[in-house]
């Protein structure tokens, strides 16, 4: 089973505050086991929303991108990890270790579980399974490429 994790900002993260060197260590080590473990898939941490934007329609039904900052702390994302694990209760321990890593004790850790094929039912045909199969291997060796 794939879970996202979600980590949920701050109003530090969100000023631009940059995590101390115990934290960015902690945090490195968990993801190291993660991935020595074969359990992290990708993971990163994300600038303040200041740096983003949004796409959205407005009342008229015209695109519009909105810039960040934005206003609402609690609905911002610091950061992620994907994770494969045999269980929820193992995806809730790997997140109770990220958040110790973290520590911060005033946020919260979002997991949630990511869709799979047979959650689509008959609407995802073997054609479609073999389309998007071909396009996660092209993400993979995108990502690889980006990293080098």
């Amino acid at each position: 089973m794939r879970y996202m994790m979600i980590f949920k900002a701050s109003e530090e993260s969100e000023a631009g505050e940059l995590p101390g060197e115990e934290s960015l260590t902690a945090m490195g080590l968990v993801m190291a086991e993660m991935a020595d473990k074969g359990v992290l898939l990708a993971g990163d941490g994300l600038l303040p929303s200041s740096k983003g934007f949004r796409l959205a329609f407005d009342d008229d039904k015209q695109r519009r991108v909105l810039d960040g900052p934005f206003a609402e702390t609690k609905e911002l994302i610091a950061g992620f990890c994907l994770i494969e694990v045999a269980s929820r209760e193992e995806a809730i321990e790997w997140g109770w270790r990220c958040v110790a890593a973290d520590g911060r004790t005033d946020g919260q850790l979002e997991i949630r579980k990511v869709a799979s094929p047979e959650d689509f039912g008959d609407n995802f045909t073997p054609e479609a399974q073999a389309r998007e199969g071909a396009t996660f291997l092209k993400a993979a060796e995108n990502l690889q490429k980006s990293n080098t």
